[in-house]
């Protein structure tokens, strides 16, 4: 397995918005869907994380 997986608290730091927010973006598939790492916890991939931050800079630029 490679790459990090990050927890929400993580990911609300990372990209600046909070749990609502976060979760209505993943509703309307604007935001990457996080993965199941246990029974009863979910963490988001690095490398989604770091494309979805990516194509957010390219939105920017355009």
């Amino acid at each position: 397995m490679n790459g990090r997986i990050f927890r929400r608290p993580d990911v609300e730091r990372l990209v600046g918005l909070s749990r609502s927010t976060l979760y209505a973006m993943i509703a309307e598939g604007r935001f990457p869907k996080p993965v199941r790492i246990g029974k009863r916890a979910v963490g988001w991939r690095e490398a989604d994380l770091r494309d979805w931050l990516e194509s957010c800079d390219e939105e920017v630029m355009q």
